[in-house]
């Protein structure tokens, strides 16, 4: 077996024999995200895991409507329908927050299940956001 020489490049892929470059370990799905707009108010509808694969699809959403809306004041992220969330689903959470705060949008997280709130409470984390059920949003 050849061994890599010291400041040489090499390939994980080469030296490993496992999966190929940029394929994610553990990949998880994106979970489903629908947005819908009522006045002052957007509801983000999250279905599936809160992972690192959930990043794109809600700041993809979010962006799109803080460019499209001028008159939004609160972001209601209706979590009702995530099953499991890790470390990096805490961290869109937070990014999603620090994406809306600039502009004075409350970001309130609606119905959030055990698997959502467990870590946020864990965390400190809990503190930082606006929590509803969903018929009081």
């Amino acid at each position: 077996m050849n061994r890599p020489v010291a400041g040489q490049w090499h390939s994980v892929e080469e030296t490993t024999g496992g999966t190929p470059p940029n394929t994610p370990v553990g990949d998880a799905p994106e979970p489903t995200v629908t947005a819908a707009v009522d006045g002052e108010t957007a509801r983000l509808t999250v279905s599936g895991e809160l992972t690192d694969a959930a990043r794109r699809p809600l700041v993809r959403t979010l962006t799109d409507l803080l460019l499209a809306e001028s008159g939004l004041h609160r972001v209601e992220l209706h979590l009702r329908d995530v099953g499991f969330m890790n470390s990096a689903g805490l961290a869109v959470l937070v990014q999603l927050q620090k994406m809306a705060a600039p502009r004075s949008i409350e970001m309130v997280l609606v119905e959030p299940t055990s698997p959502v709130t467990r870590p946020l409470q864990l965390t400190g984390l809990w503190h930082r956001f606006t929590v509803v059920e969903a018929d009081a949003s």
